[in-house]
């Protein structure tokens, strides 16, 4: 058997590469940036075909640096941004919008309509979900209403619907000579249009959303013995590589940080914060905001189920702070700006800029920066953006709680925001429980590849995956409890102050 498997991380602002070994270690890794296209308030997309080209372009570079071809790879895995839509023409392989990015709200209206006629109870009990903008479902009609041609084109069998892992695959696979229109049950259950028992596409859902169902990808395991396809010769692999794993990228970090057992939890900190916990097979319906979604699916074994803590804004309030404010000029120095002062000086930072999701799901927030007085500088303004991270996964972490009754001994972390280690802290403070970050912070890729490899044989088993994991270092809280829950309390008052700022019929 070759000695690698290959993942393609393709995420919100950028597509990576990266070849993991026999150890889960890194052998080569490249990734290039897309653009972020804003074409008014609330609106976020993205090129679709720029990101396929981006996909070429990291996979030809990785195998060129490491000196490697597609006969060293075994297996190849996709990890994504989940619910980002794109509709394209089966026939030409042309997309017919933009694709429209899990961050974008002009879906309000459509989202407020299902809650408002009672729709949305079907949607939470059968798909997991509440109504809300972050989904696909409304993002499809959307398309579908106010792009001309395609309701015609759809209904003709010609529009089809996928997910940012379903067009990548679609083009690696061949595209319009023989491409393979298919997904998995991660990210099929972040569209409002699976139902999470039966692990297939539900009539009535897809009747909510006016989408017809041949519009729709075949739902396949996360990990498939039998491959959904091959990359084509002619592609940037330039072989026929057997692709095995698809995972929505926050499923990937729960496995990739081998969350194999119930209660295990991860929180991935990216351009937002995602924390899943593990519950099995069991599905858990949350009664506290959070998300019931699919973990995983193995082959033909039982779906795993979580509860998920989606959080719209982290890593991104960082990239404002830099990109819009100009007070920062990279991501590493909101650290050492923030380290000039001891605490945030009263000020708070609620990143409200899609919205609040988990546990609040208001649509109606907007962002909001509050406590201000002249004493206060730049670095408050960059501490309250670390701590608003840190704040909006302790909101997540309680509600997790009320669900399922499982407290947290440790909370694994991984992603770009843990390389700042002021954070971390803050994280372990505000949390009250240690914070564990793994040597490969990169688990969103090495999930995906996990997931690959063990559908091939390359691992034996999940009890293997565990021996590959390592500490690289773990954060303890420092503040006592009197400071802990003044600074919720602050923080609790900071999110209401963010309610009702944009009106939504």
């Amino acid at each position: 058997m070759a000695d690698f498997v290959g993942a393609l991380d393709q995420g919100t602002t950028s597509t990576r590469f990266m070849v993991f070994d026999h150890g889960g270690n890194e052998i080569a890794r490249h990734q290039l940036e897309h653009g972020q296209i804003m074409p008014r308030a609330g609106w976020v997309e993205h090129d679709p075909t720029e990101i396929w080209e981006r996909t070429r372009s990291v996979i030809e570079s990785t195998l060129t640096k490491a000196n490697l071809t597609h006969s060293d790879l075994a297996a190849f895995g996709i990890t994504n941004q989940r619910e980002t839509t794109v509709v394209w023409n089966r026939r030409t392989g042309r997309p017919y919008y933009n694709a429209i990015v899990w961050q974008d709200t002009r879906t309000d209206r459509i989202a407020s309509a299902l809650e408002r006629d009672g729709r949305g109870e079907t949607i939470r009990h059968r798909a997991g979900l509440p109504p809300a903008t972050y989904f696909s479902g409304g993002k499809v009609q959307w398309i579908l209403e106010n792009v001309p041609g395609v309701r015609e084109a759809a209904e003709k069998g010609d529009a089809v619907f996928g997910n940012v892992d379903t067009w990548v695959l679609w083009n690696l696979t061949g595209g319009t000579d023989g491409g393979v229109h298919v997904t998995d049950p991660t990210n099929a259950s972040r569209t409002m249009l699976m139902d999470l028992e039966t692990l297939d596409w539900d009539e009535q859902l897809l009747s909510f959303f006016g989408i017809p169902r041949s519009m729709l990808p075949e739902i396949r395991p996360s990990s498939a013995p039998e491959p959904y396809g091959t990359t084509r010769a002619t592609g940037p692999l330039r072989g026929e590589i057997p692709v095995t794993g698809i995972l929505g990228d926050q499923q990937a970090a729960t496995v990739g940080q081998v969350c194999f057992a119930p209660g295990e939890a991860k929180n991935t900190y990216g351009t937002g914060n995602f924390l899943l916990l593990n519950t099995g097979t069991e599905l858990v319906r949350s009664k506290a905001g959070m998300l019931t979604t699919v973990c995983y699916r193995f082959g033909d074994q039982a779906p795993v189920y979580a509860l998920e803590g989606s959080i719209a804004v982290t890593g991104s309030a960082v990239q404002w702070l830099r990109d819009q404010l100009g007070i920062i000029s990279g991501a590493a120095q909101s650290e050492s700006l923030a380290r000039q002062v001891d605490d945030n000086g009263g000020v708070y930072f609620v990143p409200a800029f899609s919205g609040l999701f988990a546990p609040y799901w208001r649509s109606d927030a907007r962002g909001a920066i509050v406590g201000l007085s002249r004493y206060n500088t730049n670095a408050h303004l960059a501490r309250a953006t670390l701590e608003a991270i840190c704040y909006q996964s302790r909101d997540v972490v309680e509600a997790m709680h009320a669900d399922s009754g499982v407290s947290l001994d440790v909370l694994k972390v991984d992603g770009g925001v843990t390389a700042n280690e002021l954070c971390m802290q803050l994280q372990a403070d505000i949390l009250g429980v240690p914070v564990s970050r793994p040597v490969v912070a990169e688990t969103t890729a090495l999930g995906a590849a996990y997931a690959a490899g063990l559908a091939v044989g390359f691992w034996n088993g999940t009890d293997e995956l565990r021996r590959n994991w390592n500490e690289d270092k773990r954060w303890r809280p420092t503040w006592d409890e009197r400071r802990r829950e003044e600074g919720y309390r602050g923080w609790k008052k900071a999110v209401e102050r963010t309610y009702g700022w944009v009106d939504v019929d």
